[in-house]
């Protein structure tokens, strides 16, 4: 039977893959693939740029006042979905690491367009005839949550390495050349940690492009 251009992302990447330092796990998202099935379309990204969370020692965490309701995934098991709704205006999308009741996380910060681009397009009320600008589908934590549907109501807590999740994270064999670290942007808390993981030179990275 010949291959789908789909196959390499049916298998959701495994809870163990999360089971670690936030800034490891990090390094090693770039270049995976965030994957939406809605029934018999898909919709898919390469992830380019994550900034890693820390826990209760980390100022610009949620996580650093303590377990809350609103908060509680990311004190959770590993590999799941922290969805959060920042400036009144988009949702941001995360996901848990370490063990179970240690906090830490990772925030998802940009993407680049795999498949379903005309879907992420209606998704974020954009141009679907070829005149859009790809990089405003999925650059930027807010775009990328719009342009899959991500929600808070939808997604928070979803098990992201579950094959019946319809959203978790595959890995297509993509092995990034070059990778930079940089301070964490768009906060004011611990801003100055270098704890941004970019693919170098990837056209889809938001904010200022990193040397």
């Amino acid at each position: 039977m010949a291959r789908t251009q789909a196959d390499p992302f049916r298998t959701p990447l495994r809870r163990g893959f999360y089971d670690r330092d936030p800034r490891k796990v990090s390094r090693e998202l770039l270049g995976k693939v965030l994957v939406r099935r809605e029934g018999r379309r898909l919709l898919a990204a390469r992830v380019v740029e994550v900034e890693a969370y820390l826990g209760e020692d980390d100022p610009a965490a949620h996580s650093a006042a303590g377990r809350t309701t609103r908060n509680a995934v990311l004190f959770g098991p590993p590999g799941y979905a922290y969805v959060y709704f920042i400036y009144g205006n988009h949702y941001c999308l995360n996901v848990s690491c370490l063990p179970d009741g240690v906090a830490g996380g990772i925030l998802f910060r940009a993407a680049e367009p795999m498949l379903g681009i005309d879907e992420m397009a209606r998704a974020r009320n954009l141009p679907v005839d070829g005149t859009r600008d790809l990089r405003k589908l999925t650059s930027g934590p807010g775009r990328l949550a719009e342009a899959f549907g991500i929600t808070r109501n939808r997604d928070n807590g979803k098990d992201l390495a579950s094959s019946r999740s319809d959203l978790f994270l595959a890995d297509d064999g993509y092995r990034a050349s070059r990778i930079l670290v940089t301070p964490r942007i768009g906060i004011t808390k611990a801003a100055d940690r270098p704890l941004r993981y970019v693919i170098a030179g990837n056209a889809f990275v938001s904010g200022k492009k990193p040397a």
